[in-house]
Formats: structure tokens, C-alpha cells, sequence
């Protein structure tokens, strides 16, 4: 199916710009993770906080390879990638456990991003 961006939602397609939503989400949250343990629990600062901030760099970077070409789209589409890698990354790295809420509050989110996303244009 192609949207009136000029998007031809091949399967390989589909597995490519979910691949590149999943890349952002782990280099923002896993830079942003170590940015907070640099600054808020004073954990290697010196090498925590630049490492952090040169992982969000490339953060930025990875969104520009989307194979659709609005910026407003892939950053809102994104929001919900980052819902769900948020709570994942908390659940791996930080001993936070979702409770039922947070299952069905990324389930909501991740549907409406999919629906932004794929939505025939």
C-alpha cells in the first residue's frame, strides 16, 4: 500500500521503520538512563553524562532514515515506541515493575501509534 508520502509499506519496509523506532528508543532511553545515573545518583558523572549525551546524538540521527518524510509523524509515531522502551529498560536495568496501568496504557499507545502510522493516506 503506498500513503500520499510516497511510502510503499512493503513488509521489508515495515520491518525497517519499525527497526529504526526501536534503534531511537534504545539509544534515547539507554542515553538518557545514563545521564540520570550521572546526575541524580552521582554514578561515574564524568564518563555517565558524556557517554549519555553523545548516545542521544544518535538518537537524533536515527528518525532521519524513516522512509516517510514528515517530521511531526515519525516524532509522534515514536512517542509510543518510547512508552514501551521506557517501561522495558525500567524493568531490565532499574528493578521497576509495571503493574496493570502501565501494560494497558502502552497497549493504548502502541495501537495508536500503529494506526498513525499505517493509516492509508
Amino acid at each position: 500500500m503506498s500513503d500520499s508520502e510516497g511510502t510503499d509499506w512493503t513488509p521489508g519496509k515495515i520491518a525497517q521503520s519499525l527497526g529504526l523506532f526501536f534503534a531511537a528508543g534504545v539509544l534515547e532511553v539507554g542515553g538518557g538512563y545514563l545521564v540520570w545515573l550521572g546526575l541524580r545518583e552521582n554514578k561515574y558523572p564524568y564518563i555517565f553524562i558524556p557517554l549519555g549525551a553523545l548516545i542521544l546524538i544518535g538518537y537524533g540521527i536515527v528518525p532521519t532514515f524513516q522512509p516517510v518524510d514528515s517530521f511531526g509523524r515519525i516524532y509522534a509515531v515514536y512517542g509510543g515506541f518510547f512508552i514501551l522502551l521506557s517501561y522495558i529498560w525500567a524493568a531490565i536495568f532499574d528493578d521497576f515493575r509495571p503493574d496493570v496501568g502501565d501494560y494497558v496504557g502502552t497497549a493504548f499507545a502502541i495501537a495508536g501509534v500503529a494506526v498513525a502510522w499505517f493509516w492509508p493516506r
